[in-house]
């Protein structure tokens, strides 16, 4: 009788060892879907942004200047709006000097001079808004894009057709749509290897805690056939036949659960949108790697665990006293912790060095885990002296090792939400900033040539529409100050040149109370005119200001608008002209889309923006990151509470004699289970402190990678170690039932 035999008489006969295995595999195959789910998303972001390669104007490349002759097409692409919902627009003009132009998937046709091609989705919400408040703005539609050329199924785009002069100077000349391969989003490549890392290891505790059923029972059989003559080798091949049999079942099963969980992920949106679900494809290598990975890890901790039966035989591997952890295991956590930081403090931050020392201090958990637990145990035995307590405290400092296995997912749960919520608030912190204009104000670049076409284009516009609100020009110019350096650098200072009265109804400063009579510079603080020249480009010696001009000062409002300076038009020197033209238009909730599509149309090709939207756009993606972590926590969470209640049923199964020896002696079972409660809250209480410290600063140490200021640090952050500590007793909470279990069972049966 071969391994794989034996081990399936064993599943027949022993209704716990089935029972241990169904467990297992279902383990297995959780570990096995999650990793698979994680493994697809780099590449599904990378389909995503594939289909819409097409709508990103640095894509594209033209060789007209080598070749001596006008490219083909005439390139912008910026963001539109409508309300808070963004619309990709990418306006077009064909020169006629290429008929044959091949188009990208999706996309039917190219549009002419005053046609569009928009996505279904910008289609139907055209047709339910007035013309005036966002048709117009892209002339006649004239045909659909296809799924396809989309980013995401509801994604709002728009191609609009122009002709060549009617482009802005701006536009990128191009030889025809780009073919290059597309790169998965930087973001979500981290977070899913950050999700590998923190939602396997969990997974395979619970892996670890199924298996661990039937622990003891496992041992007397393996080492009665020691005893009757097995050698280690047919014993390790037993073993690892039964634990084969439940993981290779287990990482089947993933394989077939994962294409649902990938379908569930297709509504779980991501920049803007949801997905397809053929977005979610992985290899047929990736995908069998993994499925043969985790069996064997599995396979590998099952023969792992039965060393000690190899070498010793039955009767005294009973008696064997083990022996007490070493103390060098407290120094897996400073030094991992002291590789990751080397890791995120380099220059150019390798993500794998950064992954390798999270997983080391994932790691490190299972090192130092069981000596704490070996610690808080020692510490009951000698202070406490109640029967709940002394049993408990005994079984931690006896068995660290199987004491620690119910706080194992615990305790990466509890990191990995610690390290969430200090890398969240430290990203809301970064939100804000944005143009100096106020929230509600529209500004698009114009050349400085056409900027007051624009303007009365614009205004002509409102006025048909009943709307008063006037379209301005507003130049930049800069004041320098010394000498110009060696290389045409010189100490700059950005000004918008506009009058103090339109500076009230667009810039958010307070320059309200601070208008005087006559034309003046006005800045939040003291400047001497006389000491600066004016320049319309930063690599120019500039003019200087007349003789006494007069200077104000206003009372500085927002940080990031402390270095605003104003200069009315009729202080700046002749010959200065300014380098850059906002066309600039206040609005108000009733009239915002009218404005917009004035706007927009009369600057084809040119992103019309404001700072409100700018800070829309910012909570979208923290939205994403706020999503995103709150179903990763939520399913560390679940993962860690199911192998906390595994791994208490197990202790309980592993010691049936002892308890049904001390239930037989007379002890109530609230004693006994009122111990294994404390078994799992005393640990769990200890290293979920810890835990959460490591979590933090493993938080700051990823948030250094992208933004020098320091973490914004949250009451927040002790949530993740008192629900820690709650799932843990949930989790021991099925000790009782597993108690009465052994009280109803006859003692003789072990």
């Amino acid at each position: 009788m071969n391994s794989f035999q034996l081990a399936m008489r064993v599943l027949r006969v022993d209704r716990r060892t089935r029972t241990s295995a169904i467990l297992t595999a279902v383990g297995v195959a959780v570990a096995t879907s999650l990793v698979l789910l994680l493994a697809s998303l780099p590449g599904a972001t990378q389909a995503r942004s594939q289909r819409a390669i097409w709508q990103d104007i640095h894509s594209y490349y033209s060789s007209s200047g080598e070749a001596q002759r006008p490219a083909p097409l005439l390139m912008a692409a910026n963001k539109d709006y409508s309300g808070d919902r963004e619309i990709t627009r990418v306006d077009i003009a064909q020169t006629g000097t290429s008929p044959m132009l091949s188009l990208p998937p999706g996309i039917p046709k190219l549009p002419g001079p005053g046609e569009a091609v928009v996505s279904p989705a910008l289609g139907k919400l055209i047709q339910s808004t007035p013309s005036a408040q966002l048709g117009d703005r892209f002339g006649k539609l004239v045909d659909s894009l296809g799924p396809d050329s989309l980013m995401y199924p509801e994604q709002l785009v728009a191609i609009v057709g122009h002709t060549p002069e009617s482009m802005p100077r701006s536009a990128q000349a191009a030889d025809g749509f780009p073919d290059k391969e597309a790169k998965p989003d930087p973001l979500l490549e981290l977070l899913a290897w950050v999700g590998v890392i923190v939602l396997l290891v969990p997974s395979l505790v619970l892996v670890a805690s199924s298996a661990r059923l039937t622990a003891a029972r496992r041992e007397v059989r393996m080492a009665a056939l020691r005893l009757a003559g097995a050698t280690p080798g047919q014993v390790t091949k037993i073993v690892a036949g039964e634990t084969a049999l439940s993981a290779i079942v287990g990482a089947l099963l993933g394989i077939l659960v994962a294409p649902a969980l990938q379908g569930l992920s297709t509504f779980v949106p991501w920049g803007g949108g949801t997905w397809l679900a053929s977005d979610f494809s992985l290899s047929l290598g990736s995908t069998i790697a993994v499925a043969v990975a985790i069996p064997l890890l599995v396979v590998f901790a099952g023969v792992l665990g039965i060393r000690r039966v190899l070498k010793t035989p039955l009767f005294a591997a009973s008696a064997h006293a083990r022996k007490p952890l070493h103390w060098w295991r407290l120094l897996a956590v400073p030094v991992s912790g002291a590789f990751f930081l080397f890791a995120v403090s380099q220059e150019n931050g390798n993500l794998g060095m950064v992954m390798f020392g999270l997983f080391l201090l994932v790691a490190s958990a299972a090192i130092i885990g069981p000596w704490v637990t070996s610690a808080v145990g020692g510490t009951f035995v000698r202070v406490w002296r109640k029967p709940a307590s002394l049993l408990a405290g005994r079984r931690l400092r006896d068995d660290p090792k199987s004491a620690y296995r119910a706080t194992a997912g615990v305790v990466l749960a509890v990191f990995t939400g610690s390290m969430a919520l200090t890398l969240l608030p430290s990203f809301e912190s970064m939100a804000g900033g944005g143009r100096t204009f106020k929230d509600e104000v529209l500004y698009a670049d114009a050349d400085v040539a056409q900027a007051q076409q624009v303007v009365d284009k614009t205004n002509a516009t409102l006025a048909r529409n009943g709307i008063t609100e006037k379209a301005v020009a507003v130049g930049q110019v800069y004041l320098a100050s010394g000498e110009m350096r060696s290389d045409g650098s010189q100490s700059l200072n950005r000004a918008f040149v506009m009058t103090c009265e339109d500076a009230v109804k667009l810039l958010r400063v307070n320059i309200g109370g601070s208008c005087q009579p006559g034309p003046a510079i006005y800045s939040s603080y003291k400047i001497d005119p006389a000491q600066f020249r004016v320049t319309g480009k930063w690599n120019e010696a500039g003019v200087p200001f007349a003789a006494n001009i007069p200077a104000h000062t206003f009372p500085q409002s927002e940080k990031d608008t402390y270095s605003t300076i104003v200069i009315d038009p009729a202080l700046v020197p002749a010959g200065v002209k300014p380098e850059n033209v906002d066309v600039v238009v206040p609005t108000t909730p009733s009239n915002g889309e009218v404005v917009r599509t004035a706007l927009v149309g009369a600057a084809p090709g040119q992103e019309v923006g404001s700072r409100g939207l700018h800070l829309i756009g910012q909570q979208q993606e923290l939205g994403d990151l706020r999503r995103v972590t709150v179903i990763g926590l939520i399913a560390a969470g679940v993962l860690a509470g199911c192998s906390a209640a595994v791994a208490t049923a197990g202790s309980v199964m592993d010691r049936r004699r002892t308890f049904g020896a001390l239930i037989a002696a007379g002890t109530p079972v609230r004693v006994l289970a009122r111990a294994l409660r404390m078994e799992a809250a005393l640990p769990a209480m200890v290293a979920t402190i810890g835990a959460g410290v490591v979590g933090i600063g493993v938080g700051m140490g990823l948030y250094s990678m992208v933004e020098k200021d320091p973490v914004v640090l949250s009451p927040w952050l002790l949530a993740p170690v008192v629900l820690g500590i709650g799932v843990a007793l949930l989790g021991a909470s099925v000790s009782t039932p597993a108690l009465k279990r052994v009280q109803s069972e006859p003692l003789a049966d072990e």
